[in-house]
């Protein structure tokens, strides 16, 4: 049994929010959830939960995910700590906001009605409980800079994609247009990206090949003093 320290010291309650970002029908979706319990019962949120004793931050946010989803290998980042002293109505709580991205399609989730989640537009986003807005809005600015200099926006494409679905996502990230023939030669540039033989034809009688993100390749390029770059 760990020894207690500081008696003195006031005692607050830690909790883990996560901002879980997926991609389909062209947008950048958030996963939101209606609050079950006050404060804020009825109101929509981020998915959360309080640290428990013999858990890691880490661990924390990964079991909120897996509850939630029922996934366990899904990209998760620290984002930050909000403290603010007032910030939760019910007590005193510092949160650590996390940010996940998943593909949606692939996953096809099966969200429990018990948690009355749903995958809302980001540019549809409902009033959220007490900082969670300001978490959202930090959340896609780290995620801006970071699909720039590294290639976490494929963790929200399915395993194989066309280039045209690849530059909607950077799209709904950037949240402006791209020049198509910039793009394509930027990130074809790279040698990321392995052709496959099949076509989406779900838009156009010609189609689109479809394409794989090479991790393997990445991984070795890195090792050797790669740099990704797709500031476009």
């Amino acid at each position: 049994m760990m020894k207690k320290y500081y008696p003195d010291e006031d005692r607050q309650l830690v909790a883990v929010d996560c901002i879980i970002f997926g991609f389909d029908a062209g947008m950048l979706k958030l996963l939101v959830v209606k609050r079950s319990f006050e404060p804020g019962k009825g109101r929509w949120s981020l998915a959360g939960g309080f640290l428990r004793k013999n858990e890691s931050l880490d661990d924390c946010a990964s079991r909120v995910l897996l509850e939630l989803t029922g996934l366990k290998e899904v990209y998760l980042e620290q984002l930050q700590s909000y403290g603010d002293i007032a910030r939760d109505e019910g007590d005193r709580v510092v949160s650590v906001a996390y940010y996940a991205l998943l593909n949606i399609k692939d996953h096809n989730l099966d969200l429990s009605s018990d948690n009355d989640a749903y995958w809302c537009p980001l540019d549809e986003m409902p009033d959220l409980i007490f900082d969670h807005g300001d978490m959202v809005g930090k959340a896609l600015k780290r995620l801006k800079r970071k699909v720039k200099i590294q290639p976490v926006g494929f963790e929200l494409l399915p395993g194989k994609f066309t280039l045209p679905q690849l530059q909607t996502l950077y799209e709904s990230i950037y949240q402006k247009d791209l020049d198509k023939r910039n793009f394509r030669k930027k990130i074809l540039s790279m040698d990321l990206l392995d052709k496959l033989p099949e076509k989406d034809k779900s838009n156009s009688k010609k189609g689109a090949y479809f394409y794989s993100f090479n991790q393997k390749k990445y991984n070795e390029l890195v090792s050797d003093g790669f740099y990704f770059n797709l500031d476009v």
